[in-house]
């Protein structure tokens, strides 16, 4: 049983969301919570948003035990880009790429030894 949550248009660009991801993957939630507070990134308060999320979503829709929970899966993918105009010298313009990104978190159970 896997229990999964999503973020889908997020503000941020995809490339500094993976840096964060990576910390997180195969890790229990509880040390995975503990490694994002203490993560200066602008990622890891939404990344934790996210994995609080897929732990309730576990918990109340799945009824499995927040002891046993693990990152299973944790990916992004890019998001839809705004493009923006930024004025430069001799009336040039220059083109701004406001990058968005959908995050993923699959939680799953530790199987029982």
């Amino acid at each position: 049983m896997e229990a999964r949550a999503y973020l889908r248009n997020a503000g941020i660009s995809p490339r500094k969301v993976q840096i964060v991801l990576d910390l997180i993957r195969n890790k229990p939630v509880d040390i995975a919570l503990a490694a994002l507070d203490l993560t200066p990134k602008a990622a890891s308060p939404i990344i934790s948003k996210l994995v609080k999320s897929a732990q309730a979503n576990a918990e109340n829709n799945f009824s499995m035990d927040r002891d046993n929970l693990y990152v299973a899966e944790c990916f992004v993918t890019p998001g839809p880009t705004m493009k923006r105009i930024m004025p430069r010298a001799h009336g040039r313009a220059y083109r701004i790429l406001k990058r968005t990104s959908h995050i993923t978190v699959v939680l799953k159970e530790q199987e029982k030894e």
